[in-house]
């Protein structure tokens, strides 16, 4: 219901010595939209398309792969932010041998972390408070009980990863910390 913005995004694996790394991309500098940041890779989600079609399509755009070079693992619960979006999150892995050269109109660069990193070291935990704030000009006689009226707030936990000299946050930390539950369900 309404008109929420779509987007889908890897989680996308890759061995390195052996051991399983998540790949992130820090995003190119030249970007109007969140330039610099670090995400997985992803994005919008084109007319017609489907969302696991776009995460494939988006990592490949993203990283020069082609799509055998990408295999498919599964899904993870879809994402509904306060902010009128969607994101769709999918799990892939790539072969160990497979060098990456990310485009440089979309990513600056990538790092890989390793899984065992990700299950070992909790996020940091800070709770938002999210509800009504500038109510200046809001028509209160329109409702019952006008400015006293009991409006719904809440917390949005925001999560933070600190990997080397990368800090994961956002959105980004939140999705990888739910895959990374599910990883821990799966393994207990």
């Amino acid at each position: 219901m309404g008109d929420l913005k779509k987007s889908a995004v890897m989680l996308l694996l890759q061995d390195v010595d052996g051991k399983p790394h998540l790949i992130f991309e820090v995003r190119a500098l030249t970007l109007r939209h969140q330039p610099g940041d670090i995400c997985l890779p992803g994005g919008k989600i084109e007319n017609m398309e489907k969302p696991k079609e776009a995460a494939i399509r988006e990592t490949m755009e993203e990283l020069n792969l082609q799509r055998e070079d990408i295999e498919y693992l599964g899904e993870i619960d879809y994402f509904v932010t306060p902010y009128s979006s969607i994101i769709y999150p999918f799990v892939g892995k790539i072969s160990s041998q497979k060098i990456l050269t990310p485009s440089p109109y979309e990513v600056d660069h990538i790092f890989k972390v390793p899984l065992e990193f990700l299950i070992k070291e909790k996020p940091i935990e800070f709770n938002m408070e999210i509800g009504p704030r500038n109510t200046e000009g809001f028509p209160f006689h329109l409702i019952n009980r006008g400015k006293d009226y009991k409006f719904s707030s809440g917390i949005m936990p925001q999560y933070f990863y600190q990997y080397e000299n990368y800090i994961i946050w956002g959105f980004t930390a939140r999705i990888v910390r739910e895959f990374i539950k599910v990883l821990e369900e799966e393994l207990n």
